[in-house]
């Protein structure tokens, strides 16, 4: 019977809300702008109620703000919220960085090696920036699902999506992406000498870095 599987249809909310991420996240909607239910609904050919769900979700993960007015606004980062944020990277990360040192497989670092390469051959062909970036989320959710560690992942996927929106705003810069890949390197050469210690030391340097230079591209109020 599994060549007769019927895949489930994706809801419309469901289908909204990854619209409307895409939208924030390509700059349709730049931090500060009012997204209009009413709007998007006349636009898609849809009822108010799918967008108002996604407009839920959004709202959850921290890319959008409902004020006491009910206008949705998108999420505009201060230095306050990013250092949070990355502070609590910073702890985890570490954390996550050390233990895979620790208990990955041979087989595990060469692939984390050939995910770099990969990055590498993208940036070299020009690849658009949304793929390079994906792969550096990639190096560090590689690194975290090494661990084994659920409850870390969870800590972590709570602020996936605001750490997803400040990996594209933090891509701006002259030689971004190269300047990124060549911190992942130095973090992975600590993963394959089996050194935690310093391999941790290099991820907190690597978003300490990261935080400074998303401080100065940041959206002025």
């Amino acid at each position: 019977m599994k060549e007769f599987v019927v895949e489930r249809p994706i809801p419309y909310y469901e289908q909204f809300y990854h619209s409307i991420k895409k939208m924030i996240f390509t700059g349709h909607f730049k931090p500060g702008d009012r997204i209009v239910e009413t709007q998007l609904a006349k636009e898609f050919n849809v009822s108010k109620s799918p967008i108002r769900e996604a407009i839920r979700i959004l709202e959850k993960e921290g890319l959008v703000i409902v004020d006491e007015k009910s206008r949705v606004i998108v999420y505009k980062p201060t230095q306050k919220d990013v250092e949070e944020v990355y502070f609590c990277r910073m702890a985890l990360e570490s954390f996550a960085v050390s233990e895979a040192t620790k208990i990955a497989s041979d087989e595990d670092i060469h692939e984390l090696e050939k995910l770099l390469i990969r990055t590498d051959q993208a940036i070299s062909s020009k690849k658009e920036e949304d793929r390079i970036i994906s792969l550096n989320e990639l190096f560090h959710s590689t690194i975290i699902d090494y661990t084994k560690n659920l409850r870390l992942k969870k800590q972590i996927n709570d602020l996936k999506a605001l750490i997803y929106y400040f990996r594209i705003l933090n891509f701006q810069g002259d030689n971004r992406a190269n300047v990124i890949l060549k911190q992942h390197y130095r973090i992975f050469e600590f993963i394959k000498k089996r050194d935690p210690e310093k391999a941790a030391k290099a991820m907190i340097s690597h978003l300490e870095l990261d935080l400074a230079h998303l401080i100065k591209v940041l959206p002025k109020r």
